[in-house]
C-alpha cells in the first residue's frame, strides 16, 4: 500500500484517468465487483476489503479534474494506512501496474437535429461513443453532466429529460443498460 500511494502521488494523470474513467469503459459488462482498478487490486491483491470498499464508493460523476480525483484517492488511502499501520508494508500477492492510455476521437457520420434522430444515432453508435459522450465528457466539460445532457438542456430546450438521463447508474448499468435507458428515455419524451 506504501509503494500505491507512492505511485498514485507520482503518476501521470492519464494514469489515474486510466484506471477510474477507463475502467468503466473496459469493464462495462461487470455488474458486480469494483468500480476501479484500485479499489479491485486492493481487493483481490492486497486482501483489504475494507479498503476496496472505500475506493470503490468513489463516484466519479463527482469529479471534474483528474488532480482532485487524485488527491480524494489519496486521502482515502492515508486514513486507511492511519488506522491499519501493518498494511503498508505487507507485500500484496501481485503488483499494480500503474497503466495509462490515449484518446483518439474520430467524428462518425452520425448527426441528430431532433430527438428521433437522436435515438436512432444512439442506437447505431458503438459503445466506445456512449462512454466518450456520457461519461469522459464530465472532464472534458468540466461540468456533472454529460454531452447528451448539456445538448437536450442547451439546444432542445428539454432540461426535464437532460436530468434524467445524468441520473443514469452508471455503476450497476453496462454501457449497453446505459445506451436503452437513454433511448427510453428519449422515446418516452417524444
Amino acid at each position: 500500500m506504501g509503494e500505491l500511494l507512492e505511485g498514485l502521488r507520482a503518476c501521470s494523470d492519464g494514469s489515474i484517468f486510466q484506471h477510474t474513467f477507463r475502467t468503466l469503459q473496459e469493464h462495462h459488462f461487470i455488474r458486480e465487483g469494483f468500480s476501479n482498478d484500485f479499489a479491485h487490486w486492493a481487493f483481490e491483491a492486497c486482501n483489504e476489503i475494507g479498503l476496496a470498499e472505500r475506493l470503490a464508493s468513489l463516484d466519479i460523476r463527482e469529479f471534474t479534474s483528474i488532480p482532485t480525483l487524485r488527491e480524494r484517492i489519496i486521502a482515502i488511502i492515508e486514513n486507511y494506512l492511519k488506522a491499519n499501520s501493518r498494511a503498508r508494508e505487507r507485500a500484496a500477492m501481485e503488483p499494480f501496474y500503474f497503466c495509462a492510455s490515449d484518446t483518439i476521437i474520430i467524428p462518425t457520420t452520425v448527426v441528430a437535429r431532433n430527438l428521433q434522430e437522436f435515438a436512432d444515432g444512439l442506437e447505431k453508435v458503438s459503445l466506445n461513443s456512449i462512454h466518450y459522450h456520457f461519461i469522459d465528457a464530465r472532464l472534458r466539460l468540466k461540468l456533472n453532466s454529460n454531452d447528451f445532457s448539456v445538448w437536450l438542456d442547451k439546444e432542445m430546450d428539454l432540461g426535464p429529460l437532460a436530468d434524467r438521463l445524468n441520473r443514469i447508474d452508471i455503476y450497476t448499468s453496462t454501457l449497453q443498460d446505459v445506451r436503452r435507458q437513454i433511448i427510453r428515455d428519449i422515446q418516452f419524451a417524444m
